[in-house]
């Protein structure tokens, strides 16, 4: 444990009994919407390098074209 996160106990335990339920309550929910941020885009990296592999084999093989943006 860092020395600001025992700070920050140290301090929250100072706290009456609902302040220091609140206090946990609160770093809890943080942690936990943490994790489904990080697994949330976790998965559409995966997607990215995935499509990023297919452009790339397309423009190997000489299926890709030259963008010309006039024509949009």
């Amino acid at each position: 444990m860092t020395k600001l996160l025992e700070k920050a106990f140290k301090e929250a335990s100072k706290l009456p009994k609902l302040g220091q339920n609140a206090f946990a309550k609160w770093v809890m929910d943080e942690l936990e919407a943490e994790t489904k941020w990080q697994e949330t885009f976790a998965s559409p990296e995966d997607i990215l390098d995935k499509l990023a592999d297919q452009g790339l084999a397309e423009h190997t093989a000489g299926k890709s074209k030259i963008l010309n943006v006039g024509n949009i």
